[in-house]
């Protein structure tokens, strides 16, 4: 999601370092020296901005789901009047970028899947996260059923998610097998649900 920088601030370094390592081996598995070989930076630097390792894992996943929300407001059809032509915008969008992903997977995913049981407040910062994403799409699904499906017992706020699930489910077993041609599939099968739904 996010790219280093060269110029990064000390703190940004960390973190950016940090995101690498816990996407390629885990959270668990990555000590602070790690983190502060691969950002070429003392620990000094680390205990100055991050009271231990947990600390850091909080501003790491806090960062990434701020990033996540902000490249998600840029897939959006800002202009699009029509709600429905938004979702499926939004969605051809996050298609689209899952396709240039380097096969890592979500630092959200990873981190909850590998954390949530045992760190009380990366399971909260998780949870938020999740629920964000899927409070993105619900507007706009809960304006496209009004318009489209006034009828439907389909609900916006289920719909959406779903969104999270597939989503989350495909990039989990991408990175599995390894496969990124087929990583978004998921997506295109519930955006079909969604035209199933809504009736174009």
């Amino acid at each position: 999601m996010r790219k280093p920088s060269k110029n990064s601030s000390t703190k940004d370094k960390l973190l950016d370092a940090a995101q690498e390592l816990v996407l390629t081996k885990g959270f668990a598995a990555t000590s602070v020296d790690d983190i502060c070989g691969k950002a070429k930076l003392t620990k000094g630097s680390f205990f100055h901005y991050f009271k231990s390792k947990d600390d850091l894992g909080s501003a790491l996943l806090t960062r990434y789901c701020m990033a996540s929300k902000e490249e998600f407001v840029s897939g959006c059809c800002g202009t699009e009047k029509d709600p429905l032509k938004r979702v499926y915008s939004f969605l051809d969008f996050v298609m689209e970028k899952g396709k240039k992903k380097e096969g890592k997977g979500c630092l959200l995913g990873s981190m909850a899947q590998e954390l949530a049981d045992t760190h009380p407040d990366i399971r909260s910062i998780c949870s938020q996260g999740f629920t964000g994403m899927a409070q993105f799409l619900k507007q706009d699904l809960a304006l496209a059923k009004a318009k489209y499906a006034p009828k439907s017992v389909a609900d916006p706020q289920s719909l959406a998610e779903h969104f999270v699930v597939v989503l989350e489910g495909s990039l989990l077993v991408s990175r599995v097998q390894k496969q990124a041609a087929g990583r978004m599939n998921g997506l295109k099968h519930y955006k079909e649900y969604l035209k199933s739904i809504f009736g174009r």
